[in-house]
């Protein structure tokens, strides 16, 4: 296996993002455009924003967008690459007495870099439209978009210190699901395939928002991409 193959082995793992009745090509091929990577360096990068910076005011700064990407996103990218290096070292070495710590590492900020690497693709200065198969998904298992939008906002809110909220598919159950995520990697469902995300760590909205948590998820509904949302549906359906 090359360093390239288990790059990508490791952060699926450490992710939870081999979904049962997924094979692990399939799978791949879900996450492999959230994982932003160097074929030739070999080492996962930070992907750029897809809009200015101040895109998205007033609903989320250009002063938070610039700390978010470039220092916070970014320092999941380094870890994740100094983990899977160390990793890969333990395996050359045969030694595994900090594999522990290793394996943490590598969930923490592999997590954070596959939903940081969507958070930003699912948000944009234009909402675009849900696509009709989304629309009859959500619901089916919501009852109404506006069930849903009351759903997601109290479980992202809800959310026990930082992590985020979720809107994922769980393909066992062909169904649409809301997840809550304490840190990026636990509370995972492993089956489920994550197509909207809310960062609600505090580094996300605390300049403008300070406390108020729910205000910003609020205006979160303000800069869905829905055209992006719906893609990620119909991909995950395939």
């Amino acid at each position: 296996m090359n360093k390239r193959d288990f790059l990508k082995n490791s952060i699926l793992a450490g992710t939870g993002i081999f979904a049962a009745g997924l094979s692990s090509a399939d799978a791949r091929s879900i996450v492999s455009e959230d994982l932003p990577f160097d074929a030739v360096e070999g080492v996962y990068t930070l992907p750029p924003l897809p809009y200015a910076y101040n895109a998205l005011e007033p609903h989320i700064d250009e002063k938070t967008m610039k700390l978010h990407h470039d220092l916070h996103h970014n320092s999941y990218v380094t870890g994740l690459n100094k983990a899977t290096d160390a990793v890969a070292a333990a395996i050359a070495a045969n030694d595994y007495t900090l594999i522990k710590h290793w394996e943490r590492e590598l969930a923490f900020h592999g997590a954070g870099h596959f939903l940081h690497s969507i958070f930003w693709q699912i948000m944009g200065p234009s909402a675009g439209q849900r696509s009709t198969d989304l629309e009859r998904a959500i619901a089916k298992d919501f009852g109404s978009f506006e069930n849903f939008r009351s759903y997601f906002i109290a479980s992202a809110t809800a959310v026990e210190a930082s992590g985020w909220g979720i809107l994922a598919y769980e393909p066992l159950g062909d169904k649409l699901v809301i997840l809550q995520a304490e840190k990026h990697n636990n509370l995972s469902q492993w089956t489920s395939i994550p197509l909207l995300v809310v960062d609600v760590w505090e580094h996300a909205y605390y300049l403008n928002y300070q406390n108020k948590r729910k205000d910003y998820v609020e205006a979160f509904f303000k800069i869905i991409n829905w055209d992006e949302v719906s893609r990620r549906y119909s991909q995950a359906k395939k």
